[in-house]
């Protein structure tokens, strides 16, 4: 019997499992504010949170002040509230995420623990936590770390209550997790949990489907925080924003949004390169269920979870890095089961792969930082104008940064001397202390000196304009950079959003324009001074009222 009662482990041992958690997790909170926000994501999103603050409409997602259709509001509320309490900087938009890195690895914990026992539990939390992607994930403030447990948690009561371990509470549960899925992010959470049921059931040849009350409670907990939401929508604002959001939805798999088309295979790459060791150690367990034990229900759902995800992705035509992060929590959960029932000697694919993908990630984690302190070597080889330009001036690095590859490095090989002495528990707590020392260090050395030379300069000068009773905006290429780090006042005329009327009108306040340092356009526009050039971007300044060509 795989599954351990709880009662009959060493409460002592439970203590030490989260005390250990909440420590390694507090990694997750340094760092946040020791860089910007990165365009797009990051800062659109600070924005709808800050644009909710200033104009004390909590429903109404704006960005730029206009109606914004693409996301509901629940990350948004959350990132308000950061906000009202640590002010509107980097930090307080990316502290939700920090503190759902700390219930993603509890929650792990206590349901690992729950069907596998204590070592088990431990096992999938601080895999999870050495993986390289989530551990960057919880640093962001994108909304997929809280939308992805919402989803993540409506599979596992929905997987309860199919294999007859919950009754009515736990289809409540999935219910309302699923719903909670649908207001952060939209209808997508309510269809990965749909896709992963049915072929859960397609698999079991339709023998675990639920009673008919289940899905009436489900249907219920479901309505309850989206009525919430779509009921004060339709009463204060109408069908509009719910029409242009169901719209935006199929855009994203039915065009590639943003420019962000990539090939099929895309997601593949992302999970076994950025999932590093997770992706080594859970590959055997995606394909097949050799030697689970009575509890491979669970792995059944956790397998049905993660190629829903991969594939559905995969076939989307906008595809993101984080657009597959779905994968890596039952990605892991696998992992943690392979490595449970290690034998050695250590199947030599399973070696050879952890070598070679430990090999590839500390030649980046060196290369990167060396290539950038000496970038008169990556100038020699590139040719493209506006790349050359951002690389252009110092890059605050001390040429040192290197050594935490070389860290990266020597902890794999201890790991896997760990591995090959048969003590993975220990193996995976050593790589959780290595990927938490070298992403730390990461972020506060390396991360802000390429935020610096992709958008640094202009970052700064939106910054320069706070308080300003001015105009602002980009030129030829899309940001949001300027709305959120000039704070941007409310009640500016509605003429500001006619780009037209900002180069040519009569304009009532003096313009500044920002455009890539590869653009002409405005050079031929007398009208205009340019007021600074700094590593590819240009600053341009018009006077208020009709052109005057000088």
């Amino acid at each position: 019997m795989d599954v351990t009662d709880p009662r009959s482990e060493n409460s002592r041992d439970v203590r030490s499992a989260v005390i250990k958690l909440l420590a390694l997790s507090m990694i997750f909170f340094t760092a946040l504010g020791s860089f910007h926000l990165f365009d797009w994501d990051e800062i659109n999103f600070a924005e709808a949170a800050r644009e909710m603050l200033v104009t004390k409409e909590y429903l109404n997602v704006q960005i730029d002040f206009q109606p914004f259709w693409e996301k509901p509001p629940f990350f948004f509320w959350l990132q308000a509230i950061s906000m009202k309490i640590f002010g509107i900087n980097e930090f307080a938009a990316r502290l939700p995420n920090a503190v759902f890195g700390v219930i993603y690895l509890l929650t792990f914990y206590f349901i690992g623990r729950r069907w596998h026992g204590h070592r088990f539990g431990l096992m999938w939390a601080l895999l999870y936590f050495s993986t390289l992607l989530p551990h960057i994930y919880f640093r962001t403030g994108i909304i997929d770390p809280v939308f992805n447990f919402f989803i993540l948690m409506s599979v596992y009561y929905t997987s309860l209550v199919a294999e007859g371990k919950a009754g009515n509470r736990g289809a409540l549960l999935a219910g309302i997790m699923s719903g909670m899925s649908v207001i952060t992010k939209g209808p997508v959470g309510f269809l990965i949990l749909v896709l992963t049921a049915a072929l859960v059931f397609i698999f079991r040849k339709f023998r675990s489907i639920p009673d008919i009350k289940y899905f009436l409670i489900f249907i219920a907990g479901l309505l309850m925080p989206i009525s919430i939401w779509l009921g004060a929508e339709l009463y204060f604002h109408g069908t509009e924003i719910i029409v242009r959001f169901v719209r935006y939805q199929v855009e994203l798999f039915s065009q590639p949004v943003a420019g962000h088309g990539q090939p099929f295979y895309y997601h593949f790459v992302v999970v076994l390169l950025g999932c590093f060791p997770s992706s080594v150690f859970g590959l055997s367990r995606l394909i097949t269920n050799k030697n689970d034990s009575d509890q491979a229900w669970m792995s059944v759902w956790m397998r049905a979870l993660f190629w829903v995800v991969l594939i559905l992705f995969s076939l989307s035509t906008t595809k993101i890095v984080h657009y597959s992060s779905l994968t890596w929590p039952p990605l892991a959960y696998l992992a943690a089961r392979q490595l449970e029932d290690l034998r050695m000697p250590l199947p030599k694919i399973t070696a050879w792969l952890y070598l070679l993908l430990a090999f590839l990630w500390t030649m980046a984690l060196t290369g990167v930082p060396c290539l950038l302190a000496n970038k008169e070597l990556l100038l020699s080889y590139i040719k493209d104008t506006l790349t050359r330009d951002m690389l252009s001036g110092d890059t605050g690095l001390s040429g040192y940064e290197w050594i935490a590859g070389l860290f990266f490095g020597v902890g794999c090989m201890l790991v896997f001397y760990r591995l090959r002495k048969n003590n993975p528990l220990r193996a995976v707590a050593i790589q959780s202390v290595v990927t938490a020392v070298v992403l730390t260090y990461f972020a506060l050395a390396v991360v802000p000196a390429i935020e610096n030379i992709t958008q640094g300069p202009a970052v700064r000068f939106f910054r320069s304009l706070q308080g300003q009773d001015v105009y602002v905006q980009t030129y030829g290429y899309k940001s949001y950079a300027q709305y959120f780090y000039s704070a941007k006042k409310q009640g500016l005329k509605p003429k500001y959003h006619d780009q037209d009327w900002l180069l040519r009108g009569n304009t009532d306040k003096p313009v500044y324009i920002v455009t890539r340092s590869t653009f002409t356009d405005l050079d031929s526009m007398p009208w205009f001074k340019l007021t600074a050039v700094e590593r590819g971007f240009k600053f341009y300044r018009r006077d208020p009222g009709m052109p005057q060509i000088r």
